[in-house]
């Protein structure tokens, strides 16, 4: 054996000691299971709701304008605030109207002078007329002129109630209880009677809301009333909840009191009003509002919050934690939100089971968690 070879089989002698010496890495650190929160569904009663757009409206509504002519002498309300029916509005100069009313009480004490006078000569020439004192002309004459006499006092009796009433028109009072607007028309200027506008007033209780209802949902209520799962729509006390743009549920109960009687053919919708008590006056006319009405009869169904739900290319799905603490994809069928923010679950979700309602965006299917149970969040209980 030569020295190099002898030298060759040194060295690799050498590193295999080295080799099997050294100790292998270390495995690495083992992560701690995602900690989620998670919630069984919420069992209960509930009932469909369908939800339409709309526009409130004031029961009774009247434009103010005057019965006579004449120039404005007082406003006698404040601009924006309520009256009663009968408050007094505005006054118009009363004195034409007055003048005109005892010209014509003078003009029947005229002609109840000349109807006296004209009765005594009837009376006296039918005493004559037998004794040849008095002709029948002259009886003729006087009994013309006690006729023309009474009916000039009727006549003069009809001017005095018209001016009358043009002097009451003087007044011009509330014809409703509500809320009057601005004035649009100031003292000293001429008024036009029925033909200038001085002012409106709307009623503010009760309050109604019109919204327009699809044909689609119009057919389905028709059907759910012959299979008697649904009042008949046409029928009083239909309950009805009503939401303004500020508010969150529909905190405003009322009912329909309204349908019309055809489909508009160019929007295929139907008219329908609902009336809601405002007491408070919180409700105005002409407010944008969504009002919901119920779409069937209560039944028994499992729901969790709005926020647990996930899109997947047009399915709705949640996140189930089953009994080996491992995340499950589960595809679930929805149905509508409930005030609370709870939604309706129609199928794919059993009562008893987790749904993760907080850590969803690090959740994937087959993933050992953590899970940490909780009560179903709800959105009063998530706002606090």
């Amino acid at each position: 054996m030569s020295l190099r070879s002898l030298a060759f089989g040194l060295l690799s002698v050498i590193i295999s000691g080295i080799a099997g010496c050294a100790q292998p890495p270390p495995p690495p650190p083992a992560f701690p299971p995602l900690v989620v929160t998670v919630s069984q569904p919420v069992e209960r009663e509930v009932i469909d709701h369908d939800e339409y757009t709309g526009r409130t409206a004031a029961v009774e509504e009247v434009e103010v304008r005057a019965r006579v002519s004449g120039y404005l002498i007082k406003v006698n309300f404040t601009e924006g605030a309520e009256v009663r029916k009968g408050d007094l509005l505005y006054r118009i100069d009363p004195r034409p109207f007055q003048a005109t009313l005892d010209a014509t009480k003078g003009q029947v004490a005229q002609w109840e002078a000349k109807r006296a006078r004209a009765e005594a000569d009837v009376a006296r020439n039918q005493r004559l007329l037998p004794k040849g004192a008095a002709s029948q002309k002259d009886l003729d004459t006087a009994t013309s002129d006690l006729g023309e006499a009474r009916a000039a006092i009727q006549s003069a009796q009809a001017v005095i109630e018209q001016a009358t009433l043009s002097l009451e028109f003087t007044r011009v009072t509330a014809p409703i209880s509500g809320r009057i607007s601005r004035t649009a028309i100031t003292e000293g200027n001429l008024v036009t009677a029925d033909s200038t506008l001085l002012t409106t007033i709307v009623s503010v209780h009760p309050m109604y809301a019109y919204f327009d209802v699809d044909e689609r949902s119009m057919l389905r209520y028709q059907q759910l009333t012959r299979e008697r799962k649904q009042h008949n729509a046409r029928a009083p006390r239909v309950p009805v909840l009503l939401q303004l743009a500020n508010e969150d549920g529909f905190p405003h109960a009322g009912e329909i009191d309204f349908i019309d009687n055809r489909v508009d053919p160019t929007t295929g919708t139907i008219r329908t009003r609902g009336v809601f008590p405002n007491t408070d006056r919180i409700l105005s006319p002409g407010l944008f509002v969504r009002v919901r009405i119920p779409g069937g009869d209560a039944y028994k169904a499992l729901l969790v919050t709005d926020r647990a739900l996930g899109t997947d290319q047009g399915q709705k799905y949640v996140w189930v934690v089953n009994d080996q603490k491992v995340v499950e994809y589960r595809v679930i069928t929805p149905g509508p939100l409930q005030s609370d923010g709870l939604r309706v679950i129609r199928s794919g979700l059993k009562a008893g089971e987790w749904v993760i309602v907080n850590g969803l965006q690090r959740a994937r299917p087959g993933v050992t968690v953590e899970p940490r149970q909780a009560e179903m969040p709800t959105q009063i209980a998530t706002s606090q």
